[in-house]
């Protein structure tokens, strides 16, 4: 018998075909959906401010890295910030054209936490799958007591209007069919009570404390539009607070407060070093929006609110109102959008820089925050006056609305950081460039410099603008009854 042989080619192919067959496997473990390259990498959350690579998986940040990535979509982003994507808690405008602004303005997460819609499912069934950013709402507090006062919601109000249902005090009977209503909605996906108390100047002390024992109950915040007496009714939110335990969120504390906002804001400190929950919020704007038909305009609201006809206009049309046309506006049942010129720049300055208040935008179609809150914010105090630092702005845009919502839901804690295991809701950014267009003559136009977006993943802005046909924004809900 002949001694059997044996050739090392032989031997070597089948041997290098396995090895090519591993190293193929590593490189496609190692191969992301979407690689952002070269980046100055901000989280928030760990100070981390370097350049690095990001690999995105699906909808999840799956890697940082100081080493290049592989991906098979590679975002080059050197020169450009790389951050968690903007959470802005107090988005009125809920529209596809309200989305697509917020989006060019850096924003992944837009919730309409202050007043709330009249019915939670609907809102929310109403954006399933359509949405081009992340979306959620309250349970409403002013449209459970017109519901309880007979007053049925609807026609695109952001508020009821003023009549028995907000004006008038309501019944025990009443307050308990309130209570319910809210109960019901934070069930249906509520993230928080959303509280317009200067909207139901009817509405006593004790409704309002009926209110947040609800909220008590299920462990969520309350977001509050405080009555309007400034230090007063931050006192009286803050003793809501203190007595049932329910987590506080003042919204606009630069408008609900004007002059007296840096008492206020000693005040929300005060409670916070006592342990209590107590969070704020403010947009970098001299000028509020409101419905003229609303109850904050009842009679006495010059005396009440330090302004007078003249400090008002129609968004549409830049008329500033004498008070005749006032008294037709205020009389009619059309909602009414009106600009309230109320309050001075240095007292925005003062607010925005600190330390406690995150940014929200109170947006509302015809006011230029609703397009430019988040880039008028970067390009004058960032860039401009450097009165916040680059990483003082990620937190106050992203990382501490995210802490406000984790009493909300889990989700949020996977928001506003960037890093491996949170979600893929990315801006890229340039620094020198972004900025607001947006003015009160034109308060439409969306802000520049956001060169890509990202929501789960999905880019929605591309090369600065939005991508068509992509709709991966998805509900943020409250944590189901357990």
């Amino acid at each position: 018998m002949q001694p059997r042989t044996f050739s090392l080619r032989a031997i070597a192919m089948p041997f290098a075909l396995a090895v090519a067959a591993v190293c193929g496997i590593a490189l496609a473990q190692d191969r992301y959906d979407v690689v952002i390259h070269g980046g100055r990498v901000v989280d928030p959350e760990t100070s981390l401010d370097a350049v690095r690579d990001v690999g995105i998986r699906g909808r999840q940040i799956v890697a940082i890295s100081e080493k290049p990535l592989a991906g098979t979509r590679v975002i080059e982003a050197s020169g450009l910030v790389v951050a968690p994507g903007f959470i802005d808690l107090h988005q009125h405008d809920q529209s596809a054209e309200g989305y697509r602004l917020k989006a060019m303005d850096g924003v992944t997460t837009a919730l309409e936490l202050e007043i709330g819609p009249p019915d939670v499912r609907t809102f929310l069934d109403q954006r399933r799958n359509g949405a081009l950013i992340n979306y959620g709402t309250s349970a409403s507090h002013p449209w459970a007591r017109a519901l309880a006062f007979g007053v049925a919601g609807g026609d695109g109000a952001l508020v009821p209007p003023s009549g028995p249902a907000t004006n008038n005090p309501a019944t025990p009977e009443q307050i308990q069919r309130m209570q319910q209503r809210l109960r019901d909605e934070l069930s249906a996906g509520g993230l928080a009570v959303g509280m317009g108390i200067q909207y139901t100047p009817g509405a006593t002390r004790q409704e309002i404390i009926e209110m947040f024992r609800v909220a008590a109950e299920r462990a969520v915040p309350v977001f509050v539009h405080s009555r309007g007496d400034r230090v007063e009714s931050v006192g009286e939110v803050i003793a809501a607070a203190a007595v049932t335990g329910a987590p506080l969120h003042i919204v606009h504390i630069n408008s609900s407060c004007l002059p007296e906002a840096p008492e206020c804001l000693r005040m929300v400190a005060g409670a916070r070093g006592r342990g209590l929950d107590v969070t704020t919020e403010a947009y970098p704007y001299i000028a509020g929006m409101t419905q003229i038909n609303s109850a904050l305009f009842n009679p006495g609201w010059q005396e009440k609110e330090g302004m007078t006809y003249s400090d008002l206009m129609i968004p549409s049309t830049g008329e500033r109102l004498t008070k005749e046309r006032f008294e037709e506006l205020h009389a009619s049942a059309r909602p009414q959008t009106i600009v309230l010129f109320n309050n001075t720049q240095a007292m925005v300055d003062q607010v925005i820089a600190n330390p406690l208040v995150m940014i929200a935008s109170d947006g509302v179609s015809g006011h230029p925050r609703n397009a430019g809150t988040y880039g008028h914010v970067f390009s004058l105090y960032v860039r401009e006056r450097r009165s916040l630092t680059l990483m003082d702005a990620m937190r106050k845009m992203s990382y501490m609305p995210a802490l406000r919502l984790e009493r909300s839901t889990p989700e949020a804690r996977k928001k506003g950081r960037l890093q491996v295991g949170a979600d893929a809701d990315v801006v890229v950014l340039d620094p020198q460039t972004f900025r607001d267009q947006s003015t009160f003559e034109k308060p439409s136009v969306p802000s520049t410099g956001v060169r890509y977006l990202l929501v789960g993943g999905t880019l929605v802005i591309e090369d600065g603008a939005v991508v068509p046909g992509v709709a991966p924004g998805r509900a943020l809900v409250g944590p189901p009854l357990q």
